[in-house]
C-alpha cells in the first residue's frame, strides 16, 4: 500500500493518496481544488486514480472532488450521513457508517463520527495484503494528536445554536 499525505500550510489542511500497488489503483480523500498534485503523484507512482472521497462538507477551503473525478473518469463517494439539511448538493455514491470502498488490497470503511459537522465521516483504511485489521484512520478535521476538531464552527458558520455542545 502507499499512503501519501498531502499538506497545504496555508489551508492547515491534510488529504491523502491511497493506492494499492499490487494493481495500480488509487482513491483521494479530502483533495484540494488544485488537482495536479494528486494525477502527478498517481503518474509518478504508476497509479489510476479510481476513486475520490471526502469526510465532510469543508467549509474552509474549495473542494477538488468533482474536479478530480471528472479529469480522472473516479468514482465520488461521500457521506449520506447528517439528515437532510447535511446532503451533499452533487451526485456520488452515498457512503453509510459501516460502509466499505474496496481498491484493490485496500479496504476503506466509513464510520460516521459527527461532531465537526453531523455528516462527518472518518475513514479506517485496511491493506488486506497484510492483515484484516485497519492499520490508518483518516479523521478528517475532527481527531488530532492530543485534541479535537472544532465543533463551534455549526454556531458561527452555518447559524447554528449551542451545537457545539452536542457536536463535542
Amino acid at each position: 500500500m502507499l499512503i501519501e499525505r498531502i499538506y497545504d500550510e496555508d489551508l492547515a489542511q491534510a488529504s491523502y493518496l491511497i493506492g494499492c500497488q499490487a494493481n495500480g489503483t488509487a482513491v483521494v480523500v479530502d483533495g484540494r481544488r488544485d488537482i495536479a498534485v494528486y494525477q502527478d503523484l498517481a503518474r509518478k507512482n504508476g497509479m489510476k486514480i479510481v476513486a475520490v472521497t471526502e469526510t465532510h462538507i469543508h467549509a474552509d477551503y474549495l473542494s477538488g472532488t468533482r474536479e478530480l473525478a471528472a479529469a480522472t473518469g473516479a468514482k465520488i463517494y461521500v457521506s449520506g450521513e447528517g439528515g437532510p439539511d447535511w446532503q451533499y448538493g452533487f451526485d456520488g455514491e452515498r457512503l453509510y457508517d459501516g460502509d466499505t470502498v474496496t481498491i484493490g488490497n485496500i479496504s476503506i470503511q466509513a464510520v460516521h463520527t459527527p461532531g465537526h459537522t453531523p455528516e462527518h465521516l472518518s475513514f479506517l483504511v485496511t491493506d488486506g495484503a497484510f492483515s484484516d485489521q485497519p492499520g490508518y484512520l483518516l479523521s478528517g478535521d475532527f481527531v488530532f494528536s492530543g485534541d479535537l476538531g472544532r465543533p463551534d464552527l455549526l454556531d458561527e458558520a452555518a447559524g447554528g445554536v449551542d451545537t457545539r455542545f452536542e457536536g463535542a
